[in-house]
């Protein structure tokens, strides 16, 4: 069965808020995956979040910051710059904070495409006051 191709220029601004507090330009998808701009305003920390039946993958375009991730009792948290590659398997654990310096934003895949507004839920997160405090140390 054949798909159509599709272009497009990213969005002006964002489409929606995700889960995670973080703004999202949808971007295109197809059947087996999707693909999206997210970006956190500079000293902002997100929600932390996991998801029910999505993986993600973020390459990270601008910006400077950092991203913990847990599974089970493994858990890492690593630094963020343009050029990062981070995978975000299904049921991980995560959250991500940029500098204050500025917006931290990444293009991200998501596999299968995000199935709707009950795909992320909310998990205890590293950082405190894990909903947009100024972060303090690391």
């Amino acid at each position: 069965m054949d798909q159509g191709f599709d272009t497009m220029q990213i969005p002006d601004g964002r489409d929606v808020v995700a889960p995670d507090g973080s703004d999202v330009r949808v971007l295109l998808q197809l059947r087996s995956g999707g693909m999206a701009h997210f970006e956190l305003g500079a000293g902002r920390i997100s929600r932390a979040v996991a998801h029910r039946s999505v993986s993600e993958i973020w390459y990270i375009l601008y910006g400077q910051g950092q991203m913990w991730r847990r599974q089970g009792r493994r858990q890492e948290t690593v630094s963020l710059q343009p050029g990062t590659c981070v995978s975000i398997p299904v049921g991980t654990h995560f959250q991500f904070r940029a500098a204050a310096g500025g917006s931290l934003a990444a293009v991200g895949v998501t596999m299968p495409p995000w199935p709707g507004p009950d795909e992320a839920y909310e998990v205890p997160g590293l950082w405190p006051g894990d909903r947009f405090d100024t972060p303090t140390g690391s």
